[in-house]
């Protein structure tokens, strides 16, 4: 009797032992401890263990690819002889978008599960004690390392273990919810010329509400996390639009695209090869460079303020200040006739609503059709580029006097028409928005970046938000009768504020004939030479015939100005002539090496910090920040101090490495400077306006190990 009641007596107390025991810690931001989906172990007998995070509101942790920026949780075990303790079995994670990156990662409260095995001589009747060292990044609006050190004691029993306790029930619903391979869906993917498409196709698929669908990457370096995501449907699955990183353009690019597709409310494993699309998939081809998803970033209302805020700000960037003049000289001339100034302002503001919609249509339909192009794609083509310097030398040879369109600013007080002088207007208006394309103004980069991964709609609408806030100072000036009636009468001050305007335009024509150096070297630089002599002429001899009279002079003049014209344009300029650099273009005080995704890749890999500058010489802003912030002494110093490395992409013509780049980080277009850390992390987008201790104190940052 009292052997039963011993054996008995064993058995309760057996059964309240504190069995699987695990001391929690309080790392500072979560709660960590490991537990177990069974009280006990079996010798040879493998269970499931998970260390658990109770992550405080607010802040997270982050999954094996922390995306943009983080780190992965790490756990690692400190076991006896014999015993196993497999990777993570890592459950779906959440987008988290911080500012323009996007991570991957974990908030409240998550399980991550391994199998433990015990050895087949594991002691029975014994209990084991396991120890590991977890390390976590927890980030809220900072991120904080923590750690702690978990233990977790197990009994070992003769009888395999039953999963039982508090622990079974969330590990096991965490196991059967975590993305699974499965073989019935076959996925592929296709890279062309800066585009990337995953089509994913299969019975699982078929009928299942597709929207959302999101593809997580396993590699950090293959796609543009913050990048959205366009979803096209087929019968079987879906096709994804998805921007590639660096790791595409190197020598080897990845033959395998690994991750997590989230299709619907379900979450799979699928590995991906190149090849043609599975049957029941959407088309597989080069995807188009916008998406018809949800989007990401900013959203409609915020894109449409920037781009207001942006076109404002534009009137005060230095690409626009040439066509002031012919602004100047309008006002000038309407000033004290109000309903004549308000047409004025109007027509203005109708050149530029239209100019702007006309690039954007022509650059949303650009890139629907794969071309890699971006806000300022006219001056990368040197017919266009020649072409304006004629236009901009014509309109300061008029504004000099050298022949007259329409009536002289003289008269214009006395004998303004109703109708007198709208068409001029408007094509300053049209010129204006030509002239300032160039010029990336605050707001406008992340505005314009949005705008083209949009549907054609709101890519419009961003565009003529962005042409509205750029009208809308000369044409609020146009309806201020008390500001326009502070100008003098008109008279012959006029004609010298005219002749003083000319300059400004001279000014741009010679910067055009500049960029044009850099694309079609010096033989595009003769051409354009002599077309500007010929064309100086028939300026002169149209203002003899206005003064004296005579069709010969005006026929003669017409026949100059169109061959001035065919000697610019029909020689036609060959896409390849020169480089930048062949030409002698783009020449800084700093030494510097050609942007290439393989240079900044084992650069990045070598841990050598790294001062990327994508520009063009027909970018304004990218040259005045050459001259005021970068080709400083400060900077030349703090680059040869730290040993970071000076790269610049020149995108003076077309490139469409550059034009990927450009779109990876959100951008239609330069300037963008990127600064990269010494310790791998993602780069540092730095404004669009420079100083020379800006650009100091991010080099000297970026050189810091930690």
């Amino acid at each position: 009797m009292t052997s039963r009641f011993a054996s008995l007596l064993a058995l309760i107390l057996l059964a309240w032992a504190p069995t699987a025991q695990a001391a929690p810690v309080n790392t500072g931001h979560l709660v960590a401890e490991l537990v177990s989906e069974a009280p006990a172990i079996a010798p040879g007998q493998t269970i499931q263990v998970a260390l658990r995070q109770k992550i405080d509101a607010g802040w997270h942790t982050y999954w094996r690819n922390p995306g943009d920026s983080g780190e992965a949780t790490k756990i690692a075990w400190t076991l006896p002889p014999g015993w196993q303790v497999s990777d993570f079995t890592w459950p779906a994670p959440e987008p988290q978008p911080a500012g323009p990156l996007v991570n991957y990662g974990y908030s409240g409260e998550v399980l991550l599960p391994m199998r433990l095995t015990a050895p087949a001589d594991a002691p029975v009747r014994q209990t084991i004690t396991l120890t590991a060292a977890a390390a976590f990044l927890v980030c809220e609006e900072i991120c904080i390392p923590e750690d702690a050190v978990l233990t977790l004691a197990l009994p070992v029993q003769a009888e395999p273990a039953q999963p039982s306790g508090r622990w079974a029930r969330p590990i096991a619903q965490t196991l059967a919810a975590a993305p699974q391979a499965d073989p019935a869906l076959t996925a592929v993917f296709n890279y062309s010329e800066g585009a990337l498409s995953l089509a994913v196709a299969g019975a699982p698929l078929a009928g299942r509400d597709l929207a959302g669908s999101y593809f997580f990457p396993f590699d950090g370096a293959v796609l543009d996390h913050a990048a959205p995501q366009g979803i096209e449907r087929g019968p079987q699955g879906l096709t994804l639009a998805l921007t590639p990183s660096y790791a595409f353009q190197s020598p080897e690019p990845p033959q395998r695209l690994e991750g997590v597709l989230k299709a619907g409310d379900a979450y799979y494993e699928i590995t991906a090869t190149p090849g043609p699309a599975p049957a029941g998939a959407a088309g597989l081809g080069p995807p188009p460079a916008r998406s018809g998803g949800s989007g990401a970033g900013l959203g409609l209302p915020l894109a449409i303020l920037f781009a207001a805020l942006g076109g404002l700000i534009l009137n005060l960037m230095p690409c626009v200040f040439p066509v002031l003049a012919m602004k100047a000289a309008s006002l000038a001339g309407h000033a004290h006739e109000q309903a004549a100034a308000r047409r004025q302002g109007l027509a203005f503001g109708a050149g530029v609503m239209v100019t702007f919609l006309v690039l954007a249509g022509a650059l949303v339909a650009a890139q629907a059709a794969g071309a890699a192009v971006g806000w300022g794609f006219q001056l990368q083509s040197p017919p266009v580029v020649a072409a304006l310097a004629l236009l901009m030398l014509a309109v300061a040879l008029n504004l000099s006097g050298v022949f007259e369109v329409g009536a002289s600013l003289q008269g214009i007080g006395s004998g303004l028409a109703a109708k007198g002088g709208l068409s001029g207007a408007f094509f300053t208006g049209v010129l204006a928005v030509v002239v300032a394309a160039p010029c990336t103004a605050p707001f406008m980069a992340p505005a314009l970046g949005w705008a083209l991964t949009q549907n054609p709609v709101a890519s419009l609408t961003v565009f003529a938000a962005l042409g509205a806030g750029f009208a809308a100072p000369f044409v609020a000036v146009a309806f201020a009768p008390g500001l326009l009636s502070r100008l003098p009468r008109p008279g012959p001050w006029m004609d010298v504020l005219r002749k003083v305007l000319a300059f400004p335009m001279y000014g741009a024509a010679a910067w055009l004939l500049w960029v044009l150096t850099l694309q079609a070297g010096p033989m595009g630089l003769a051409r354009l030479l002599a077309a500007a002599v010929v064309l100086a002429l028939g300026a002169w001899l149209l203002g003899l015939s206005q003064k004296r009279g005579g069709t010969v002079l005006k026929g003669a003049a017409a026949v100059l100005a169109v061959a001035a014209l065919a000697a610019a344009l029909i020689p036609a300029y060959p896409v390849g002539a020169s480089s930048g650099d062949e030409a002698g273009g783009a020449v800084a005080e700093l030494p510097y090496e050609p942007y290439s995704a393989a240079r900044l890749a084992e650069l990045r890999a070598q841990g050598v910090p790294v001062f990327v500058n994508f520009t063009a010489a027909w970018c304004v802003t990218c040259q005045v920040n050459e001259q005021v912030a970068l080709a400083r002494q400060g900077v030349a110093d703090t680059l040869a101090r730290t040993g970071a490395v000076y790269l610049k992409g020149d995108w003076t013509r077309k490139d469409e490495v550059i034009a990927a780049e450009l779109a990876r980080h959100g951008r239609a277009g330069v300037p963008l400077y990127l600064v990269y850390d010494a310790r791998g992390s993602a780069p540092d987008i730095l404004p669009q306006i420079l100083t020379e201790g800006l650009v100091v104190r991010a080099l000297e940052a970026a050189a810091r190990p930690s």
